[in-house]
């Protein structure tokens, strides 16, 4: 995989590896974040070598997950400026601003199928789709306040609410992850029903509090990048506590 035609102008010590290989090298600290900084998900090989284990793994995985830019780093200084004190696949992500750490000597197997896995399970992006792979990579992150959209994969609000959203979400980065689920696909259907929702109600904006386990849904209407940020914010001075939960049932009294 190829670093993007810009980072060579960035950083003149990322050289590229035999051409088979074709994963670029970070030689000090400075490319390393240059590569960190070009894509809201990128992993780093910190392997001593060519011969260390995971090298040859990590290489064929990076040809089969296209998604996630990839390189490696055998420089043992920069390994350290990471926190880093033996051989460790590393993905660092913008949406959370988190650094997940797979070491090597801690891995039994370690497998192209293992690692592609690892990959793919927390790639977690500025707004992420929801499945049953992505649902181990949001849950797993510190961040435990999801902004929902709930819209239905094949409408035009799909497209344009997945794009304005995720313009949205770097603002709330470390605070809110921006989620993305697809209401037309059946597995969903639980989901929606905990929002008190179905499909043919699709497009919403919903929060979900892990913490407190409350959620809230903005109320209908245009969904703007103006309403959707003033919905993030109320949620975050504490201004939804006392606002009644999505999909909660009315009390009748006796």
């Amino acid at each position: 995989m190829l670093i993007p035609v810009f980072l060579t102008f960035l950083v003149s010590s990322v050289i590229a590896a035999d051409k088979d290989i074709a994963l670029p090298r970070l030689n000090d600290t400075k490319a390393a974040e240059a590569f960190i900084n070009s894509a809201e998900v990128v992993v780093i090989g910190f392997l001593e070598g060519e011969e260390s284990r995971g090298y040859k793994e990590l290489t064929a995985a990076a040809r089969q997950v296209s998604s996630v830019p990839v390189a490696i780093c055998t420089v043992k200084e920069v390994r350290e400026d990471y926190s880093l004190s033996s051989d460790t696949i590393t993905i660092f992500r913008k949406a959370d601003n988190h650094q997940e750490n797979l070491v090597v000597t801690e891995i039994k197997k370690l497998d192209v199928d293992g690692i592609i896995t690892y990959i793919t399970i927390n790639e977690v992006r500025y707004i992420t789709e929801y499945n049953q792979v992505t649902a181990v990579g949001l849950f797993k992150s510190e961040v435990k306040s999801h902004l929902l959209l709930f819209a239905n994969r094949g409408t035009k609000e799909y497209t344009e609410l997945k794009e304005q959203l995720g313009t949205l979400a770097p603002e709330f980065t470390g605070k809110l992850l921006f989620v993305l689920i697809n209401g037309a696909v059946k597995s969903n259907s639980r989901s929606l029903d905990y929002f008190g929702l179905k499909s043919k109600d699709l497009p919403r904006v919903g929060i979900y509090d892990g913490d407190s386990d409350m959620k809230w849904l903005l109320p209908e209407g245009d969904i703007s990048t103006e309403r959707v940020k003033e919905f993030c914010q109320s949620f975050l001075n504490g201004e939804l506590k006392e606002v009644k939960q999505a999909g909660a049932k009315s009390k009748t009294e006796l």
